[in-house]
């Protein structure tokens, strides 16, 4: 056994460690080049799920949940008014359309549809007037004098013949107190000697005008259809001796409404019939 003690052993040893040191740094630096020529991954394209339905439940649920808020009065007056359509009047309908002559059919028409409802069809056909009972109608020429004259020309004989109280033998029916003024007023020329009686509500009392017609002979009677059938019922006013009943059909008031037209002469009509009713049953 022998040994070369001339070689430093600890010489050998730090070599071979060096070289061994060496070897690893050239492999760590190969590696990173190896890397580096290796093709790049492709990027995933990460798209947004969908939330769950859960989620939307629970949402709708939360918005169910919460209460609308209240509006102030503030907030409600600041917001401009909503435009409300104008329902047409009476007024509105009569203004565009033009004045016609009132004719026997037309009266025919609003007695068959007031009473429809409310009576029978057997008393409907009673309240029937037959044509013949009609004289001509004003066609719009016509004063309320002139009229008369054409439908009444035997007027001073049969006025002379009229003997008979609490009646009258020309009865003229209009929708106001004021017109009825203005109709008696037109009454002169035709009139004569013959006596012509206010009829109406406004300040005469009903017992003023029963004695009236009581004292003396009537001839003439003017006015509103309320006061006419108050003076009826409480037996001031006979129809007996009546020969002419004339309707003041074609006058229009300042809204231009006709006496037909007006809501309150048709409830008198409402009121008779329901006393009728109640007398006969």
């Amino acid at each position: 056994m022998g040994d070369d003690l001339g070689d430093e052993w600890w010489q050998h040893e730090y070599k071979s460690d060096a070289s061994e040191v060496e070897e690893e740094e050239t492999e760590q630096k190969k590696k990173p080049a190896e890397k580096t020529k290796t093709k790049p991954e492709k990027r995933k394209i990460v798209t947004e799920k969908p939330a769950k339905a859960k989620k939307k439940k629970n949402n709708e649920q939360n918005e169910q949940t919460i209460p609308p808020r209240k509006e102030t009065r503030d907030e409600k007056s600041a917001k401009p008014p909503k435009k409300r359509k104008k329902k047409k009047t009476i007024t509105d309908v009569l203004a565009t359309s033009e004045p016609k002559p009132g004719c026997p059919a037309d009266l025919q028409d609003l007695v068959t549809q007031y009473f429809k409802d409310k009576r029978s069809v057997i008393e409907q056909e009673e309240l029937k007037v037959q044509d013949s009972f009609f004289l001509s109608s004003n066609d719009l020429t016509h004063t309320l004098s002139s009229y008369l004259k054409q439908i009444a020309p035997k007027w001073a004989k049969i006025q002379k013949q009229h003997t008979e109280k609490s009646s009258v033998v020309l009865l003229v029916v209009c929708s106001s107190a004021l017109r009825t003024i203005e109709l008696i007023k037109q009454l002169t020329s035709f009139k004569g000697e013959a006596k012509a009686v206010k009829l109406f509500a406004k300040h005469i009392k009903i017992e003023e005008q029963v004695k009236l017609l009581q004292k003396g002979i009537s001839h003439i009677g003017v006015g509103t259809p309320g006061r006419i059938s108050a003076l009826i019922e409480r037996e001031g006013l006979s129809l007996q001796a009546l020969r002419y009943l004339v309707l003041d059909w074609n006058w229009r008031d300042q809204k231009l409404r006709r006496m037909v037209d007006i809501p309150e002469i048709l409830l008198v009509g409402l009121q008779e019939t329901r006393k009728k009713r109640l007398e006969n049953s």
